[in-house]
């Protein structure tokens, strides 16, 4: 029932922002507070920027979003409206609305309140590829704000829109999905080895870095750990996952996309999402879920194969400070 002053409040934002000394000054100390809570001062809150740091040489996503905070401090008025200037035009923009709506008055609305938004420059994306990884990076890295150490395995995988990033969604659910994957039955509940284990593919535009973790439990040493996941991965490598495993994903994915997108918010996250990092595919909602489904039984070897294998991860051992784990 405020669509129309909704869609004016963001024209305004996008036509007449206003960006002073004063404003970025607050907003500057509101991020360093987010990098502290949320980062600096939580237990593994830096551990993806260490995994980041050295899978990736030549791609900015060796960097993490929020940066760092001698990047906040040296920051100048004129480089954030610089910024706002490039970046935030209609061109590189999306708007979405969902919802119970006149679709003509809609349109209207926009057309209003957003028509007359100059259109900027084309934006050149042009990053660096990555050299392959053909052996292990083995690291290490500290943390004083935690007392149990974690493993990483990390490795680069294709870009999100691909099959294969796809492939890899389906083996973190298989892995780590619930009481009853694979991972978390063997080492937290059968064998008692780990606290928390977990596999999930984050899935970026150029690249998407997969990681499996694991913290240990009493005195378990994390190349046990290493060793206990790898011959997990080793068996979708080489066998085919049973039917009924098969089947349960099937299910997990189905359930999953249903709550993804069972509210106005989550649709419209949805549309916005395929349009920018899809090539525009909005119609991706109607098709994504048969895109899963479609994922068979050999492809999860095939691409389990072909990504996770160690010669091409990054093995970070994850430790607290001062304490280097004893050889």
């Amino acid at each position: 029932n405020n669509l129309k002053l909704g869609l004016w409040m963001e024209s305004e934002r996008m036509l007449h922002p206003i960006i002073d000394q004063t404003g970025v000054d607050t907003q500057n100390e509101v991020v360093k507070e987010e990098k502290r809570m949320r980062y600096d001062n939580s237990p593994y809150g830096k551990s993806y920027e260490e995994v980041k740091s050295y899978l990736y040489k030549a791609h900015p996503y060796s960097q993490t979003t929020i940066g760092k905070m001698e990047h906040l401090d040296a920051a100048t008025l004129e480089e954030f409206m610089a910024f706002n200037k490039k970046y935030y035009i209609p061109n590189n923009a999306v708007l979405t609305v969902a919802g119970d709506i006149d679709i003509p008055q809609a349109k209207k609305w926009i057309n209003d309140y957003f028509g007359s938004i100059p259109k900027g420059p084309d934006i050149v994306r042009k990053f660096p590829k990555e050299n392959p990884i053909t052996q292990t990076i083995k690291e290490e890295a500290f943390d004083p704000n935690i007392q149990i150490p974690a493993i990483f395995l990390a490795y680069r995988t294709p870009g999100r829109n691909s099959r294969d990033a796809r492939v890899l969604d389906v083996i973190s659910t298989y892995l780590s999905q619930g009481k009853s994957s694979k991972l978390y039955k063997k080492l937290v509940d059968d064998q008692k080895m780990s606290l928390q284990v977990a596999a999930f593919n984050m899935n970026n535009e150029d690249y998407s870095t997969y990681v499996i973790l694991s913290l240990p439990l009493g005195e378990t040493q994390l190349e046990t750990l290493i060793t206990e996941i790898d011959e997990e991965v080793v068996k979708i490598q080489k066998e085919l996952i049973s039917e009924k495993d098969y089947q349960k994903l099937q299910n997990q994915f189905e359930s999953d996309f249903v709550n993804s997108n069972s509210t106005i918010e989550g649709i419209a996250n949805s549309l916005s999402e395929y349009y920018v990092f899809y090539d525009g595919d909005t119609n991706l909602i109607n098709k994504e879920l048969e895109l899963y489904k479609s994922i068979t039984r050999e492809e999860i070897r095939a691409v389990a194969q072909k990504y996770l294998t160690p010669n091409q991860r990054l093995e970070l051992h994850y430790l607290p400070e001062p304490q280097k784990e004893e050889k």
